[in-house]
């Protein structure tokens, strides 16, 4: 007997089922290299090093049809901390970044989705 352990996604909202290297597998879909992850869509995300990220990486989170109340950040295969100044300009928004390691991230995104919570994930690859 096998016990189904994968949350309910809401219809419609989108779940990642892989990841490994460079590569993440969200709704049936394979996108090389680091990616954002909205309720209803992915596209692929172009950011500098960790190191140099900034508020302006996250422009589109000003869009009011995004309405994100959680971002997680998927640092890659370690959990790294952003700069308080984009901590802060988040928050600011009224955004909550939460740093973690990615395969930590996609767990969190699919567990908040099926939760049908307003979050987003920003996503760097594992190597």
């Amino acid at each position: 007997m096998s016990l189904d352990i994968s949350p309910s996604i809401p219809a419609g909202r989108q779940v990642i089922q892989s990841y490994r290297g460079g590569v993440f597998r969200i709704s049936q879909i394979d996108y090389t290299g680091p990616v954002i992850v909205l309720p209803d869509r992915t596209t692929a995300w172009s950011p500098p090093a960790f190191a140099d990220i900034a508020f302006t990486d996250f422009a589109f989170l000003l869009d009011p049809d995004i309405a994100v109340h959680v971002l997680l950040l998927g640092c890659g295969d370690q959990l790294l901390l952003p700069k308080p100044a984009l901590r802060k300009a988040l928050k600011d928004i009224g955004i909550v970044i939460e740093p973690m390691d990615t395969g930590a991230a996609c767990r969190t995104f699919n567990v908040l989705m099926g939760e049908d919570r307003r979050v987003a994930a920003a996503l760097f690859p594992t190597t």
